[in-house]
């Protein structure tokens, strides 16, 4: 193994001819071809990070070139190996790796970096530019996301046999990814379930921005990773050394009880004699001089976005026909592969028609109406996979049908995240990116909190994702302020493509958990529930739910001669009901309407909002958390802008006016003028 150091240079005749040792002479253009864009794009688009790019090019060509089974032919086939730059700031490492491997990224797609509605956009988007698996740049996520597919690809493993399903994930970080907390929350999970198929690269050059990294992080990387059941090979100042490289993915390789952390001494901004090893090589753009002299050193053309179209060619021509021979594959597996085939389409969803008994009436509390629907519907989803951080019994995610995910069991599809909110959010939304999987993750609805990043890039990327949050409001009671969300529930609304959902009743609960399990793309959800006990909703009322619930809002109670409009979700539904019919024994008519999901309300058309909103008549809104937001719909709104109290749930309701009797002293007083 080589350990020399690459020590800084001043000249170009200090650069010698095995800059990148072991590389093939293709492999060799195609780093320098990589180093150079890594350099341009940023300078042209006047932003960006070139530093990083060009240290890992070596990587990033190695693995493309010899470890990652994948095929430009099929960018997106089944079975290919997953890679996820978690460092998201270097993404012209991954948009020069695609473009020099014969992927859809073209010359014109390089020169339009970081430009509106282009194939380059500033970090890696999902659904964006080939190659891309997830979306990163809040760092340390893309190594939760890679956990994630890790478990999404073992599952699918025993599901449906090692010779249809067989690929890696494999997972570039760095030092920030390594400093942000989720990195030990995902890392410690990994190995506690033994992912083996799992290989994440720590870029160790160093620099931040701030500095070097000494200023902040003096941590044992190795022991922190050993501590975490991961096998760990430092192969030190080897980070131009593709066979030293190849040598220890091929260790990972071997290694079949553990997830493998590789540590590569990189330096940040080589081969330029001006900017390597300094922290202005992680964000700021070089210079025009500099780059003719770090392209001087390589021997390359000053030109810029030089692309050799031989260079892709080549590689492509070299590349086996991986997505051709696992068709091939499945195809032989006959009913098998069809099965695999079926659930690949429709990303895991609910088949076959399942009876699920109606709650006719009482009270029955949404989160204990989530585990009706797991045991009606989870046996039949095939991709179904549910978890919880350390809340299982509490939250109604658990699968009767199956057992513990773990390295013994890898086809366990109940996942124990343990205390984790933000690993376990970022790794569902691996788990849906992978294909097949249909993730559901729960914890108390304060701690979304704890999740928001992860939920933020589910819904960015459209991961088919179902977040639980149970403990909805100022119901827990005693637990006190640290547990009742208050601002939670506006804060997850304001965030676009989530659908944020806060059922009206029990039978409500399972009708829409249902409609996101049949769905074969649904939207990433945030599905919240109640600890307490609500009414169940019956006759008319239970019809309306039934035929309105799934488009956002729709009327609970209608009036022929209503003077008013009372609104609500979740729990509050039932407030509004008894305010009702508290109101017409005042001989006053008013109408009741359910906003269970405002994001799925606003896919209406105008005609239907209006119909359901009734512009022309007065409107109230009661709903146990902030008031803010409400105006889009009602004319006041009646909530809770403080934070809670430790006391009885029923207590605290009464405490902050989120009871019957204060919509009905409301009604009336704006009825009076008053």
């Amino acid at each position: 193994m080589s350990t020399k150091r690459l020590v800084a240079f001043t000249t170009i005749d200090e650069m010698t001819d095995d800059a990148y040792r072991g590389a093939t002479p293709l492999e060799g253009r195609a780093i320098r071809q990589i180093v150079g864009l890594a350099m341009d794009g940023p300078a042209k688009a006047q932003s960006g990070h070139s530093g990083t790019a060009m240290a890992l090019a070596p990587l990033g060509v190695l693995l493309f070139s010899r470890i990652l089974k994948h095929d430009p032919r099929d960018a997106s086939f089944p079975d290919r190996d997953r890679f996820i730059l978690s460092c998201g700031h270097a993404s012209m490492l991954q948009y020069g790796l695609a473009n020099a491997f014969g992927y859809d990224v073209t010359r014109d797609d390089l020169l339009a970096f970081r430009q509106p509605f282009s194939k380059t956009p500033g970090h890696p988007e999902r659904g964006v530019t080939q190659t891309v698996e997830v979306t990163t740049g809040p760092l340390g996520q893309g190594i939760a996301n890679g956990v994630g597919m890790a478990i999404a690809e073992r599952v699918l493993r025993a599901q449906h046999g090692s010779d249809l399903v067989d690929h890696r994930t494999y997972v570039i970080a760095g030092d920030g990814c390594l400093e942000e907390g989720i990195s030990h929350e995902a890392a410690s999970l990994a190995g506690s379930l033994g992912l083996d198929r799992l290989t994440v690269f720590y870029d160790d050059n160093h620099i931040t921005i701030d500095g070097p990294t000494e200023l902040a992080l003096r941590d044992d990387v190795v022991g922190r990773f050993t501590a975490y059941g991961w096998q760990v090979i430092n192969v030190g100042d080897a980070a131009n050394d593709l066979d030293v490289l190849e040598d220890a993915v091929r260790q990972a390789h071997a290694e079949t009880t553990r997830p493998t952390l590789i540590v590569v001494r990189s330096h940040i901004g080589f081969p330029s004699p001006a900017m390597m090893d300094r922290r202005e090589a992680h964000g700021s753009p070089f210079k025009a001089d500099v780059i003719a002299e770090a392209k001087a050193v390589l021997g390359m053309s000053s030109d810029s976005f030089v692309v050799d179209e031989d260079i892709a060619a080549q590689a492509v021509a070299q590349c086996p026909p991986y997505a051709a021979q696992w068709a091939d594959r499945v195809t032989q597996a006959g009913v098998r592969g069809e099965a695999l085939l079926a659930q690949l389409a429709s990303n895991g969803a609910l088949t076959g028609e399942t009876s699920v008994a109606v709650y006719e009436d009482g009270n029955v509390a949404t989160r204990k109406a989530m585990q009706r629907a797991m045991d009606a519907f989870a046996a039949q989803t095939t991709g179904i996979t549910s978890g919880s951080a350390d809340l299982t019994d509490n939250t109604g995610v658990v699968v009767s049908f199956s057992t513990a995910q773990t390295a013994d069991n890898p086809g366990g599809r109940q996942i124990y995240y343990g205390i984790r909110e933000f690993a376990m959010g970022a790794i569902m939304v691996g788990q849906a990116l992978h294909g097949g999987i249909r993730p559901i993750g729960s914890t108390f609805f304060v701690f979304s909190d704890y999740v928001r990043p992860a939920l933020r890039m589910a819904a960015l990327s459209e991961a088919s994702a179902l977040f639980v949050f149970t403990h909805d409001s100022v119901g827990v009671g005693e637990d006190g302020p640290t547990h009742q969300p208050i601002e939670q529930l506006m804060s997850l609304r304001v965030m676009p493509e989530l659908h944020v959902v806060r059922p009206s009743d029990a039978n409500e609960t399972v009708q829409l958990v249902e409609n996101f399990l049949r769905s074969s793309t649904p939207p990433p959800t945030a599905l919240i529930l109640t600890r307490q006990d609500i009414p169940v909703l019956t006759g008319a009322e239970a019809i309306a739910s039934r035929q309105g619930a799934a488009r956002g809002g729709y009327v609970v109670r209608e009036h022929p001669d209503a003077v008013f409009t009372l609104m609500a979700t979740g729990s509050e539904v039932g407030h509004c009901l008894e305010a009702a019919t508290m109101l017409a024994e005042q001989d006053v008519a008013v109408r009741v309407v359910a906003l269970p999901c405002w994001t799925c309300f606003q896919e209406q058309t105008s005609n239907y909002r209006g119909s359901v909103l009734r512009y022309d008549l007065p409107s109230v809104s009661l709903e146990a958390g902030a008031t803010l937001g409400w105006h889009k719909y009602a004319d006041e709104a009646l909530g809770i802008d403080t934070f809670g109290l430790s006391a009885p749930g029923v207590f605290v309701f009464d405490h902050f006016s989120i009871a019957a009797s204060a919509v009905v002293d409301h009604v009336l007083n704006r009825l009076a003028g008053e």
